[in-house]
C-alpha cells in the first residue's frame, strides 16, 4: 500500500466512468435527497433554499469577486477589517467564466461550479479508495463523503467541492506516476484554498520519498525523475502566486497575504484559540455538553488518523489527510467552520468505508441508508439555522 514505485494503476476492466458509475449514482441520489428536504424544510420555514445555497455566507464574497474583481472589504465597529482578498480565485474565475456563456447569473454559475465538481470530487475520491482497497472500498467511500452531517455544502456555491475534486485527482495521479498531472493540479487546488499546501505537502513527500528509495534500490525505475522534480516545481505555484500577489497589490510584501488574513481574526496558532474556546464550554452545565462533544469528535478525528496509518495508507493520503486536519483544528479563528474545513480530509473516511465494503450489502445499505436521512434532515436544519460561516 506504501509502494509509490508503481508507474500506472492496476489494470480495470472496462472504462473507469463505467467503474465508478455506481458511486457516482449513489453520490447524487444522496445530495438529491439532502436538496429536496433542504427545499421542503426551507419552505416550512419560509425561507429561499437558492438563496441558502447561493446567497449567503462566503458565497457572496466569491460572487462579489466574480462580479467585481479584487478590492472590496468591509470595516467593522471593532476595527477588524474583512478583505476580499482573503478568498483564493480559482472558484472566482470559473463563476465569471460560466456567467459569460451562458445566461445564468454569477450566483447560479457558482451553483453550477460546485454541482459539476462534487462529481469530480465523488469520482476522484472513488478512484482513490478503488486503487488502493478496491471498488467496494471506493463507492462506500464516496457515500460517506455525500452523508458527512455538513454534507450539503457540497452543494453550496463554496469552494470545499472544487477544492476537494482538485486535490483528489492530484493524490491519485500521484498513486498512479502521473506526476506532472499531480502537479499541475495540486497548483490548481492550491489557486482555490489556502489549504492546497496539503495537496502541495502530499506532492513533495511522495516524490522525495521515491527518490529517496530509487537511491536505495537503484534498480528499480519509476517515472523519469524529471517529471518528479518538475512536478514539485510546479505543485506550489498556484498558491504562491497568489499570495505573492496579493502582497504587491497590498503594498505589504511576501506577507501580505497574513495581514489579510488578520484583518479576519484568521491565523494559525497551533490550536490554542481552539482548545480555549472548548475550554470555555465547561463553564456552564448545557454549554459542557458541548464541549464534551467537541471533545469526543477530536478524539475521534485522531483515531480514524491512526488507523490510516496502522492500515498503510500511502504516504501521500497520510501526509494529505494530516495537514488538512492539523490546518483546520489549529486555525485560530471561526470555530464553527471546523467541520467545513474537514470536508477535504476524505482519506479519514477510507478506515470506515473498508469496514462497510467488508459487510454483506444489505447491512451496509441499511446503514448507509439511515445515515443519509439523517445528513439530508441535519444539512436542512443547519444550513436554515447557524449555517456555515
Amino acid at each position: 500500500m506504501t509502494d509509490l514505485e508503481t508507474p500506472v494503476a492496476p489494470s480495470r476492466a472496462g472504462p473507469a466512468w463505467r467503474r465508478a458509475a455506481p458511486a457516482l449514482l449513489g453520490y447524487v441520489a444522496v445530495r438529491a435527497l439532502g436538496l429536496v428536504t433542504l427545499a421542503v424544510w426551507s419552505a416550512a420555514r419560509d425561507k429561499s433554499p437558492h438563496q441558502l445555497l447561493s446567497a449567503r455566507w462566503d458565497s457572496l464574497w466569491y460572487t462579489r469577486v466574480a462580479e467585481l474583481g479584487y478590492g472590496y472589504e468591509v470595516r467593522l465597529p471593532n476595527g477588524d477589517v474583512h478583505s476580499n482578498l482573503a478568498f483564493f480565485p480559482l472558484l472566482p474565475w470559473l463563476e465569471r467564466a460560466f456567467a459569460a456563456v451562458t445566461p445564468l447569473s454569477h450566483a447560479d454559475a457558482g451553483l453550477l461550479v460546485s454541482a459539476l465538481a462534487s462529481l469530480a470530487a465523488a469520482w476522484g475520491i472513488f478512484a482513490v479508495a478503488d486503487h488502493v482497497y478496491g471498488p467496494r472500498a471506493g463507492i462506500c467511500a464516496v457515500l460517506l463523503w455525500a452523508v458527512l452531517p455538513v454534507g450539503i455544502v457540497q452543494s453550496m456555491a463554496y469552494s470545499e467541492s472544487l477544492f476537494t475534486a482538485l486535490a483528489a485527482w492530484s493524490l491519485y495521479a500521484v498513486l498512479t506516476g502521473r506526476w506532472l498531472t499531480a502537479g499541475l493540479l495540486a497548483s490548481l487546488a492550491g489557486l482555490t484554498r489556502p489549504v492546497g499546501a496539503a495537496v502541495v505537502a502530499a506532492v513533495w513527500v511522495a516524490a522525495i520519498a521515491s527518490f529517496v528509495r530509487e537511491r536505495s534500490v537503484p534498480a528499480r525505475t519509476g517515472a523519469p525523475g524529471w517529471r518528479r522534480a518538475l512536478a514539485m516545481l510546479i505543485a506550489p505555484l498556484g498558491a504562491a502566486g497568489y499570495v505573492l500577489w496579493v502582497g504587491h497589490h497590498t503594498g505589504k510584501g511576501p506577507l501580505g497575504y497574513l495581514d489579510v488574513q488578520a484583518g479576519w481574526r484568521n491565523g494559525f496558532d497551533g490550536g490554542y484559540a481552539f482548545a480555549r474556546f472548548v475550554g470555555d464550554k465547561f463553564t456552564s452545565f448545557p454549554s459542557a455538553l458541548a464541549g464534551l462533544a467537541l471533545i469526543i469528535g477530536v478524539g475521534l478525528l485522531v483515531w480514524l488518523y491512526v488507523i490510516c496509518v496502522r492500515q498503510r495508507q500511502p504516504l501521500p493520503l497520510l501526509v494529505y489527510a494530516g495537514v488538512v486536519t492539523l490546518l483546520a483544528l489549529c486555525a485560530s479563528s471561526y470555530f464553527g467552520s471546523k467541520p467545513r474545513l474537514l470536508l477535504p480530509a476524505f482519506p479519514l473516511l477510507l478506515p470506515p468505508a473498508l469496514a462497510l465494503a467488508r459487510l454483506r450489502t444489505s447491512r451496509s445499505a441499511w446503514v448507509l441508508g439511515g445515515v443519509t436521512v439523517a445528513s439530508a434532515a441535519y444539512g436542512a436544519f443547519w444550513l436554515n439555522g447557524s449555517g456555515p460561516p
